[in-house]
């Protein structure tokens, strides 16, 4: 099944690439050959160092050449007035009466710790097409559901300062 990715995540993710292959990988090959040069690899820390950096380089150009190879592009649209993506929502945990502001994004730039909410997440999918002032039920899991209410709702649209991760 193909990955669901919109167009800026595609610019995003192109520019990345080029970006490491044009700025990164020259700058880590030059580091590999200057830790090289100073003598035994077996003992080289600095050497080891370096090839490990070049190799997370590769690794991340290969994983952002296989995102592009097996996605497809789809637009996001929601009504006015219910949550959709890139929307940023304040919502209250009932139980708890803890507020909380989140913005809705793809799984490519889920950062929680920003309060950049998946869609694809429990909370997410549960606030997906609701209402300001809906009460929505959260499925956790089998054995947790948490009540968190819509307190308000701000349109949004694809970010492109958003990182992917």
């Amino acid at each position: 099944m193909a990955r669901e990715i919109t167009k800026v995540e595609i610019e995003k993710i192109k520019e990345e690439i080029a970006y490491r292959q044009s700025v990164i990988t020259p700058q880590c090959i030059a580091e590999v050959q200057r830790t090289r040069a100073l003598g035994d690899l077996s003992e080289n820390d600095e050497y080891r160092s370096a090839k490990r950096e070049l190799n997370h380089n590769y690794s991340r150009i290969r994983y952002l050449k296989g995102l592009l190879e097996n996605s497809k592009v789809v637009e996001y649209t929601s009504e006015d007035d219910a949550v959709g993506m890139f929307d940023t929502v304040t919502i209250l945990y009932v139980d708890d009466e803890e507020e909380r502001k989140i913005t809705i994004v793809t799984p490519l730039r889920n950062d929680v710790l920003h309060d950049r909410i998946s869609n694809e997440s429990p909370l997410g999918k549960a606030l997906m097409g609701h209402k300001v002032g809906d009460l929505v039920d959260v499925h956790v899991n089998e054995k947790l559901t948490l009540a968190v209410k819509i307190l308000a709702l701000e349109k949004g649209e694809d970010d492109n300062t958003l990182t992917i991760n």
